[in-house]
């Protein structure tokens, strides 16, 4: 799951890092934190099973200028974290720890991943990705053993280049202290960041800063009712802060001494495992919501193909297996045959003319000892190229009237232009196959031939009648084409020689096992046309060419491994750990 969701950032930072609309980017960008903060999550609960003991993590957060790094030093005790009146001074997470050592957190250098660790005087300011942690030695009242982690601001207009390092503080806390002051309590940015947490079940205090005489009430009712908009859960604790008039710091009230102490008992990391669950469960759906288009896309892709082909198949059978000229292949297997039968005249000139031919143009290729027939002179070849080009043809069309109206535009404009582009390369690759197969289906032809010959050899009238059919002088014009150049297939089956012994089979007893022959051998050669040329050669080429967009605009990211990753969902659904 961690690597999914790792990869399903990546893609979503690529695809914003391109153009796109501002709407897009705001909703991107939204998804990219939600995506930052379930990994930090699923890192957190990695951190829970490799150190079960690890101590209680506090973070501080909240908006510029709320007094962040001021009340961690209150809440310290001491003046560690550095201020600042600047805005956005704070640019890293800064762990310091209370009563533990940097032993006892050695685990969370796993825990923030890419980021790297420094002690806080030499951690550099020009680098985002990097956090320190200190050990301090004071002790304090106020605070429970753990760290306390002082964070950047999460609304600045810089915050966005340091976004990652607050979010994977906020996911690493057991307890987190909310600072507002009376001018920032109320901005959206606060409470979209509160209602982004609840899923994750914080103990949670709000501290309430830089208050005036009189005002404490009602900014505190103003903030439950902030609360209660943004989340469900109970309101929690408030805490007051007041300057010193004597020092210009907050004051931490004496009722709530122990407030966090409190709060660390209500910590059960028992409990993370279903905080992953339900964060996942929250936002799956809507980070799929471009993953999901692209696959129906690609669904859409496939139905078209799916569509075409059985049209391309349409074609081929109309044009070629079912036309009265055009269909060749039998009339080979009965050329075949009169080789068989060793007619007087024919059989002999067939022989001879194949001795002049010459390769690589002319030359008739063989089987054995039996001849195989010129692929380039064959009509079957040229319609079947024909029909590959006409698919192509019916198929840019349709991605260019899904790229003008469709959901996925950018998805159906690049397509279009990668099949431009793939085009020739695909229709050289099909007219080679097709040779290919014209060829190796002459083996099918002649099989074709040797069950007509045996089953002649059951009529002996009929076998001795072909054999006394005079033929020579079609025979020799036959031989005349054949040794000026080559004759086509065309050309033989039209010939009078051929008409005559195709009458007298089609007349004679095994008529009927002709025509069961025939039709066997054009269903046998529609089906292997079907699936060598329209759907293992040019089909699959086809499907897989949206592997080749770009990962720079697309996600790119497979049925399968989206259905591995929510088979994971399912089977965790109970609270169990994830993997």
């Amino acid at each position: 799951m961690l690597e999914f969701i790792q990869l399903l950032n990546q893609r979503y930072q690529m695809v914003l890092s391109q153009s796109g609309t501002e709407a897009d980017k705001v909703s991107y960008q939204q998804r990219v934190d939600q995506l930052i903060l379930a990994e930090a999550l699923i890192r957190k609960g990695q951190l829970i099973d490799a150190s079960p003991g690890q101590p209680l993590q506090m973070t501080v957060v909240g908006p510029t200028q709320a007094g962040k790094s001021t009340l961690v030093n209150v809440l310290l005790n001491n003046n560690v974290a550095g201020v600042s009146p600047l805005a956005g001074y704070t640019i890293h997470p800064q762990g310091f720890c209370h009563r533990v050592s940097l032993d006892d957190c050695s685990g969370l250098q796993r825990y923030f991943g890419r980021f790297q660790q420094f002690q806080q005087a030499h951690i550099p300011k020009q680098r985002y990705d990097c956090y320190s942690l200190t050990e301090h030695a004071m002790d304090s009242p106020y605070l429970p053993r753990g760290v306390v982690w002082d964070t950047p601001d999460f609304d600045s207009i810089d915050s966005a280049t340091y976004r990652e390092g607050v979010i994977r503080a906020i996911a690493l806390a057991d307890i987190i202290i909310l600072v507002v002051s009376k001018e920032k309590y109320a901005d959206q940015s606060v409470w979209d960041i509160m209602s982004a947490l609840e899923a994750l079940h914080q103990p949670t205090v709000i501290c309430l800063n830089k208050l005036g005489e009189g005002s404490e009430s009602l900014l505190i009712q103003s903030l439950k009712e902030k609360w209660q908009l943004a989340r469900t859960d109970a309101f929690p604790e408030v805490v007051p802060l007041y300057y010193q008039k004597q020092t210009g710091l907050p004051f931490w009230p004496k009722a709530d001494r122990t407030l966090l102490i409190q709060l660390a008992n209500k910590v059960n990391p028992k409990k993370h495992a279903r905080c992953e669950q339900e964060l996942l469960q929250k936002h799956w759906q809507t980070w799929l919501e471009p993953v999901i288009a692209e696959h129906k896309a690609l669904t859409d892709w496939k139905g078209f193909v799916e569509e075409a082909i059985k049209q391309a198949v349409d074609n081929y059978q109309r044009d070629y297996l079912n036309h009265p000229r055009h269909y060749e292949t039998f009339q080979k297997a009965l050329a075949e045959l009169l080789t068989l039968l060793e007619i007087p005249g024919l059989a002999g000139i067939l022989t001879g003319a194949r001795k002049v031919l010459t390769w690589p143009v002319k030359q008739m290729m063989k089987l054995g000892r039996k001849s195989l027939h010129i692929a380039d002179s064959s009509q079957e070849i040229v319609l079947l190229n024909q029909i590959a080009e006409h698919l192509l043809i019916q198929l840019a069309d349709r991605l260019l009237d899904n790229a003008e109206q469709g959901n996925q535009r950018l998805w159906w404009k690049e397509f279009s232009s990668l099949l431009r582009r793939q085009r020739q390369e695909l229709l050289q690759d099909f007219s080679k196959s097709a040779t290919d197969y014209h060829v190796s289906f002459q083996q099918d032809v002649e099989k074709t031939a040797q069950r007509l010959y045996r089953k002649l050899q059951e009529q002996p009238m009929v076998l001795n009648s072909l054999r006394a059919t005079r033929v020579t002088t079609d025979a020799a014009a036959i031989a005349l084409t054949l040794h000026m150049g080559g004759i086509g297939m065309h050309d033989l089956i039209f010939a009078p020689a051929m008409l005559t012994v195709t009458s007298l089979l089609a007349e004679s007893a095994i008529g009927s096992y002709m025509h069961k022959v025939e039709t066997e051998l054009k269903l046998h050669q529609l089906n292997t046309v079907k699936q060598a040329l329209f759907v293992e050669n040019i089909g699959k080429k086809l499907l897989a060419l949206p592997e080749q967009l770009s990962m720079l605009t697309h996600f790119n990211i497979s049925p399968e491994q989206l259905q591995a990753v929510e088979q994971q969902l399912i089977d965790k659904r109970n609270g169990l750990r994830l993997l």
